[in-house]
C-alpha cells in the first residue's frame, strides 16, 4: 500500500501539507437534484471562508500552517463543488493565484467526468511544467445501477472517457469512491476496485458513506431507509477493497466524514485517526497487501 503522505515525503523530501479551497464554483448535477449524499456546501473543508479569493485563502493557510505545523511547502486542492465547470478563461484565472506561492508544489483539481473536456485538459496540463497536478474524478462506484440510485448525474462510460481524455494530457487521476453505498454488496465493491486497476489510474480516495445535514441522504436515513457500515465492517472491506488494488496506486484516502457540524452518522467516521489506525494494523495483521 502506498500512502499519498509517504509518496509526498519521499518526493519532495518533507511532509507537503493540502490546502482545501473553494472556488466559488457550482455543480452541474445541481439542477437535477445533485448527489443524494451531497448538501449545499458541496465537500467543502471546514476552515474555508467560501468569501475569500483563492489568493486570500492560501495566504490564510498557509500562513497557519508555517506557524503551528513549520510547513514549508504544499498542494493546492480545489476542492468544494465541480472545479472545472466554468469558462476556460475563468478557470485560468483562477489557477493562476496558486502560481503567486512559491511553496506550493502541486495542484489537485477536484471535478465530475461529466465536467470536462479537451480545451479544458490543455489549460490543465499547461500546469504540469512546474507542478504535480492531479485531476481528482468522483466516481464513487463503476456500477450505473448504483449511479442512478444515488443521483450522481453520469454513467461509468462517462468516467472512462475522461480518464482516457486525461491520459493523453500526462495528469494524473485519482477516482473517488464510496464504500456502502446503498444496494451495494461486497461483490460490487470488489468489482470497483478491479476495474480502476485495469485502468491503470495512479490514485485513489475512499470513504465510508455518511449522512451530511441538508441532504437528501438525511431523509432516507431518518426515515429508515439506509443502513449504514460499521466501523469493524467498513475497515476489513476498505482491507480487502485495497487488496484488489494495484500495488503502484497512490492511497490519497482511507476514510472521510463531514465536518462537525454537519455530520449526522456514523459517529464512529468522526474518529479519522482511530479508523485509519484500524485499517493499517488490520493489515498488518493479514497477508501483506502485494
Amino acid at each position: 500500500m502506498k500512502l499519498y503522505n509517504d509518496y509526498l515525503k519521499e518526493r519532495y523530501g518533507c511532509k507537503v501539507y493540502r490546502i482545501a479551497l473553494d472556488a466559488g464554483f457550482s455543480c452541474p448535477n445541481i439542477e437535477s437534484g445533485g448527489c443524494i449524499y451531497c448538501n449545499s456546501k458541496g465537500s467543502r473543508a471546514s476552515y474555508i471562508n467560501p468569501i475569500d479569493s483563492i489568493r486570500k485563502q492560501l495566504d490564510t493557510r498557509i500562513k497557519y500552517l508555517k506557524e503551528t505545523k513549520s510547513a514549508k511547502k504544499f498542494i493546492a486542492y480545489f476542492q468544494a463543488h465541480t472545479n472545472t465547470y466554468a469558462p476556460v478563461d475563468k478557470l485560468k484565472a483562477t489557477y493562476d493565484q496558486v502560481t503567486e506561492f512559491d511553496s506550493i508544489v502541486g495542484i489537485s483539481i477536484g471535478t465530475r467526468p461529466d465536467a470536462i473536456d479537451r480545451e479544458k485538459l490543455e489549460l490543465i496540463a499547461s500546469y504540469r511544467d512546474r507542478y504535480d497536478v492531479w485531476l481528482e474524478y468522483g466516481l464513487q462506484s463503476v456500477h450505473d445501477k448504483t449511479l442512478i440510485s444515488i443521483n450522481r448525474g453520469h454513467t461509468f462510460d462517462d468516467f472512462l472517457n475522461a480518464v482516457k481524455l486525461t491520459k493523453e494530457f500526462g495528469i494524473f487521476v485519482c477516482a473517488h469512491v464510496i464504500l456502502g453505498l446503498p444496494g451495494e454488496t461486497k461483490i460490487d465493491m470488489m468489482v470497483t476496485a478491479k476495474r480502476l486497476t485495469e485502468l491503470n489510474i495512479e490514485g485513489v480516495k475512499i470513504h465510508p458513506l455518511h449522512i451530511l445535514k441538508g441532504s437528501k441522504l438525511e431523509e432516507l436515513y431518518r426515515a429508515g431507509k439506509i443502513i449504514l457500515l460499521g466501523q469493524d465492517e467498513y475497515v476489513e472491506l476498505t482491507r480487502e477493497f485495497l487488496s484488489n488494488l494495484s500495488p503502484d496506486m497512490i492511497i490519497q484516502r482511507l476514510t472521510g466524514q463531514g465536518s462537525k457540524n454537519d455530520h449526522i452518522a456514523p459517529l464512529w467516521a468522526l474518529d479519522k485517526i482511530g479508523t485509519i489506525n484500524k485499517i493499517t494494523e488490520t493489515i498488518s495483521s493479514s497477508r501483506p497487501l502485494q
